[in-house]
Formats: C-alpha cells, sequence, structure tokens
C-alpha cells in the first residue's frame, strides 16, 4: 500500500466550470499541483488565506491561477473546492474570500438538512 494523501479534493460546480475553462495545459498544471499539495505540506502550493479559506495556487506561463477551498471540518480529511481566478493583482481580492466564505456557508446549510 502506497502513501495515503493528507486530504481529498471535492469539486463543487462553480470550481469544475473554472477548470473546465482554463487552457488544457493550465488546467492539467493546476491538477498537477492539487495532487502534490495532497502529498506535502508546501505553502507555495496550498496556502491558509483566514481561519477557513484556503487557495490553491499555480503559475503556468507567467499566468497566476488561483482554486479557492475550505477544509469540511466534519471529515477533517476531505478539502472543498469552491471556485476560481486568474489573479490580475498582487493581492487577493477580498471580494473573492468572502465569495468563498458564502460558498462554504452555503455548503453547511445543504450539508445540514
Amino acid at each position: 500500500m502506497g502513501i495515503q494523501p493528507r486530504f481529498k479534493v471535492m469539486y463543487l460546480e462553480e470550481a469544475s466550470i473554472f477548470l473546465q475553462s482554463l487552457p488544457v495545459k493550465a488546467r492539467a498544471k493546476l491538477q498537477y499541483n492539487i495532487v502534490k499539495a495532497q502529498f506535502e505540506n508546501d505553502p507555495e502550493l496550498f496556502k491558509k488565506l483566514t481561519d477557513d479559506i484556503w487557495e490553491f495556487r499555480t503559475l503556468y506561463n507567467g499566468i497566476a491561477y488561483r482554486l479557492f477551498a475550505f477544509w469540511d471540518k466534519q471529515t477533517g480529511a476531505m478539502v472543498v473546492a469552491t471556485h476560481g481566478l486568474i489573479k490580475k493583482t498582487q493581492k487577493t481580492p477580498h471580494n473573492e474570500i468572502r465569495h468563498a466564505e458564502s460558498i462554504m456557508k452555503a455548503y453547511y446549510e445543504q450539508k445540514d438538512k
């Protein structure tokens, strides 16, 4: 039996749509980095932004891709990807973090039904 990943990743609809919208090579690089982050603790790949929100980080051909996520605290070993963006500024836009938080809130409300 091989090494187990530190966590699993579940992609919500908006995250899946973002990934599908990317050029094939950029999407492949982002997916490669997500798998890599599952096995090693590297803030260049998976970084905590707030108490609840994290981001998968990929730089490909000079373009910064971000996929926002949160830990499903009920499972402890699953990261839920909410949505993504192509980063155009140095700082992560606060409205994107708030958007990830609202998706997280909706996720838990739906899950608790």
